[in-house]
């Protein structure tokens, strides 16, 4: 069940990256709201400083796709658990917060004074963020639980 889960990552994290994160705009109802997404988001970093989003590419999108690609080589037994501590800490660098942190800046540079409104798009991504931690740690558990069984055998 953990790897099939986990190859559902591999569909569900570029859904997440293409989904609205969050509507932003002045409030108004002649203006409306802009659509943002993770890609859409890092498109304006791009715009606005090159190494931030190198960064930020980095860390929202190729690290917990390599650590997912990881984890599944893994459970189909087509990489060693050796490989773990690895995509653990790839893992770790796998940060959305940072994307995050990011994009907020971008939206204060170019909006200042707006409305920013929750998408479905957020929920998604934080759900793969969450369910790819979820899937490290039961990984982790199950390769210490195999490693005791098999030198006590």
């Amino acid at each position: 069940m953990l790897k099939f889960t986990n190859l559902a990552l591999l569909v569900l994290f570029p859904i997440a990256w293409f989904a609205p994160l969050m509507r932003a705009g002045l409030g108004l109802p002649l203006f409306g709201l802009s659509e943002i997404s993770v890609i859409s988001g890092l498109q304006s970093l791009w715009d606005s400083d090159v190494f931030l989003a190198l960064l930020v590419t980095f860390f929202a999108l190729f690290a917990p796709y390599l650590k997912t690609t990881g984890l599944a080589l893994i459970h189909f037994r087509l990489m060693r658990r050796k490989v773990l501590p690895v995509l653990h800490i790839l893992g770790k660098l796998a940060m959305a917060d940072v994307f995050l942190i990011a994009l907020y800046i971008t939206l204060s540079k170019g909006i200042g004074i707006g409305t920013i409104e929750t998408a479905w798009g957020l929920y998604l991504f934080t759900a793969c963020i969450l369910a790819s931690i979820v899937i490290g740690f039961l990984t982790e558990k199950q390769n210490q639980i195999d490693r005791r069984q098999s030198s006590s055998g």
